[in-house]
């Protein structure tokens, strides 16, 4: 399943992610609840797991915008606040479901099975086009022209977010954070040479795939026209 976190905790949130992953989920964390918006209207996400305080916009403001916007996926909100004054408010915001914490992750992951029975998870087509390219979600893999092209977790990492978002230039913290973690002592150096290896895979396709470097912020994907050497920024669904 695609999982989104919404938690601002920086010991609890790596720890969810963690235990999700190690349950075969695929998880992106945020630490804010704009944050949360913008990766859900950007991304295909069949569950939010959403904690309440959440720094600037509030989970259950989340929760109210999300739904206006049409998110029909499940939302299950993490709090300390256990009043039912508390879960009410919660539920009738948007959420599905809700969990106080402290928590065991056993409760939270059966939780996480009944809002998938619940919605019939997972419901969206788990593959993003490209032009003729095709990443599955679900199989870790790149196809152009029915040709799979093989790749290694962390360049699928590292492509899977820059397609997810394609047009927008991810900061280089941002892939640091969503490829190795926040618990792992990796530099921009690493990062530079995983594009390096990625772009080897890429460029020789017609038409490429181009990684490029934004200085001193990120980087961003573009496709190259072979035919007029122009390079687009048009993501086909």
């Amino acid at each position: 399943m695609r999982i989104l976190l919404a938690e601002d905790d920086t010991r609890l949130g790596p720890l969810i992610v963690h235990m999700l992953k190690k349950q075969c989920h695929s998880t992106d964390w945020v630490r804010n609840g704009n944050e949360a918006l913008d990766y859900a209207f950007h991304g295909k996400y069949e569950l939010i797991i959403m904690d309440w305080m959440l720094p600037g916009l509030s989970g259950v403001g989340a929760c109210l915008e999300l739904r206006k916007n049409g998110f029909g996926g499940g939302i299950l909100m993490l709090t300390a606040r256990d009043a039912l004054s508390d879960r009410v408010e919660g539920l009738d915001s948007g959420a599905d479901d809700y969990l106080v914490k402290p928590f065991e992750f056993e409760e939270l992951f059966a939780r996480i099975r009944s809002l998938s029975r619940r919605f019939h998870l997972p419901v969206s087509e788990e593959r993003t086009r490209y032009g003729p390219y095709v990443l599955d979600w679900n199989g870790h893999s790149l196809f152009h022209g029915g040709r799979r092209i093989p790749l290694t977790i962390r360049e699928y990492q590292l492509l899977e977010v820059l397609m997810r978002n394609l047009g927008r230039v991810i900061p280089r913290n941002t892939l640091l954070e969503r490829i190795w973690g926040t618990d792992v002592d990796i530099t921009n150096n690493s990062l530079d040479a995983l594009v390096r290896l990625l772009r080897r895979k890429l460029e020789p396709e017609q038409p490429a795939l181009i990684i490029r470097n934004i200085r001193g912020v990120g980087y961003t994907l573009e496709m190259e026209d072979s035919s007029s050497n122009r390079r687009t920024l048009t993501k086909k669904s």
